[in-house]
């Protein structure tokens, strides 16, 4: 079965990462069908599918919607049109349920008018012998126009306003420099991090990353090494009512036994402000690397952003790189994501 995930469009692999990472922990098998501006089609398989991308869509940060395929075709008024007279709407649509259409533009397309098409596809299912309700349908069926056009009903829909609300500088706490909650929570994803296991971040700071996964159910630990972030930090996740354990500390010397952690996610110092109580930063970051690796079990995944390379040191720890890329944030910053994976 075909499903499209709505993309935010912020970054320009973040989000399929994200998307594929919540997949994989689900148990969910997938296979790129086609992959379009802020819109990626998946074919998946397993039991109950839709189900489980309710469960993900409560976590995704880098998503609008999960839609379930109805048809896909060029964008032009003839091409949508004829696609939707044609279209099954059997698992889409029961009898006597209620629907809705809603278009979004992600491409402009000037023969395409957005508020036309709607009435037209309305219109069309209509015609099927259905019945619409613009105000409290059963079913929202939703045409997203980019490379291509892509029509389907919503499964689930992500709440991306609980991340604006979390945003750095309405927290109880505030330092600059840290990562947005969407970013945060989107690596804390890709970590494949689980309800009841635990994520452990090194440099933890202001605990935006610790107050993300522990959102998503996870008990976190953070080391910190100064004392003033690390009171800063409790107050944030206080405010979370996350299960945390929080330690004023060395990330070269963590004080966890070997193989206890699930997960790691992390925004290492990168020498520019931070105070780094280390000989050097290659000592800060070749010890560190170390601790990671010995801390976090076998099979499970490390997740790094740096402004500098760490392919060397994480492979001198013991990792093996699974995965790197990068964002550009602004003209003088690029953040490489380092995805790695303890055999």
């Amino acid at each position: 079965m075909l499903y499209a995930f709505e993309l935010s469009g912020e970054h320009a692999v973040l989000p399929c990462k994200e998307v594929f990472a919540c997949l994989s922990m689900v148990g969910l098998e997938y296979r790129e069908h086609a992959s379009f501006d802020q819109c990626l089609v998946l074919d998946i398989e397993g039991e109950d599918v839709d189900e489980k991308l309710v469960f993900i869509a409560d976590r995704l940060a880098m998503s609008h919607h999960i839609l379930k395929v109805v048809g896909i075709c060029d964008v032009d008024n003839d091409s949508i049109i004829s696609m939707c007279d044609a279209s099954d709407l059997s698992g889409h649509l029961s009898e006597g349920q209620t629907y809705v259409v809603r278009a979004k533009r992600i491409r402009h397309h000037g023969d395409v008018n957005r508020e036309y098409i709607e009435g037209m596809l309305g219109g069309s299912i209509f015609r099927k012998g259905f019945r619409a309700n613009l105000r409290n349908p059963d079913v929202t069926f939703r045409f997203v126009m980019t490379d291509r056009a892509v029509l389907g009903t919503v499964v689930a829909s992500v709440d991306r306003g609980e991340y604006e609300h979390r945003a750095p500088h309405k927290k109880p706490f505030f330092y600059p420099g840290v990562l947005m909650p969407r970013v945060a929570r989107a690596l804390v994803n890709i970590s494949q991090v689980k309800e009841g296991e635990t994520l452990f971040d090194p440099f933890s700071g202001t605990a935006g990353i610790l107050v993300e996964a522990g959102l998503v159910g996870a008990h976190v630990i953070g080391i910190e090494v100064r004392h003033k972030i690390s009171h800063g930090a409790r107050l944030n996740l206080d405010e979370y009512d996350t299960d945390y354990s929080l330690l004023v500390g060395d990330a070269c010397r963590v004080p966890l036994k070997d193989s206890c952690v699930d997960a790691i996610v992390t925004d290492p110092p990168y020498g520019r402000s931070a105070a780094i109580r280390a000989e050097s930063l290659h000592h800060l970051y070749s010890d560190s690397f170390a601790e990671m690796y010995r801390v976090i079990r076998q099979g499970k995944l490390a997740v790094v952003v740096s402004e500098i390379k760490v392919i060397e040191f994480a492979e001198n720890a013991g990792f093996r790189v699974s995965d790197v890329f990068t964002q550009k944030v602004h003209k003088s910053l690029t953040r490489t994501f380092t995805i790695l994976y303890k055999d």
